[in-house]
């Protein structure tokens, strides 16, 4: 049996309140989660009211820093998925590394004037 180091309480049904309270006394939060922190059911009938405080301010600053926390990573992917977006916006259009095919006109034309050049000879 833990007595309660908040209020002196030594009810038997509240141990495992009271090493909630040790924990919180203690600063000690990851033990205090693991025992239950944020149940709002986990009472000790005998503890007094300023212990009941302490434990519900507690939960209740723990609660909100939660909430906090998943606020962030969701913006964090808002602002990463906007970004991945922007990037493929701007991606450079894919250029083409050949010379368009010349029309089949266009291209005897040319084969005629390089035939014709070559006949003159080199200058």
């Amino acid at each position: 049996m833990i007595p309660c180091p908040a209020c002196g309480c030594a009810a038997r049904d509240g141990t495992h309140v009271h090493a909630l309270v040790a924990a919180l006394c203690e600063d000690d939060a990851d033990r205090a989660l693991e025992l239950g922190l944020l149940d709002p059911s986990l009472a000790c009938a005998a503890c007094g009211d300023a212990c009941r405080a302490l434990r519900e301010t507690a939960r209740a600053q723990r609660a909100s820093a939660l909430a906090a926390r998943e606020r962030f990573r969701a913006r964090n992917a808002r602002l990463q998925h906007r970004q991945q977006e922007r990037d493929a916006r701007r991606k450079p259009v894919a250029v083409a590394t050949t010379a368009p095919a010349l029309p089949p006109a266009a291209a005897a034309a040319l084969a005629r004037a390089k035939a014709k050049a070559a006949e003159r000879g080199p200058r």
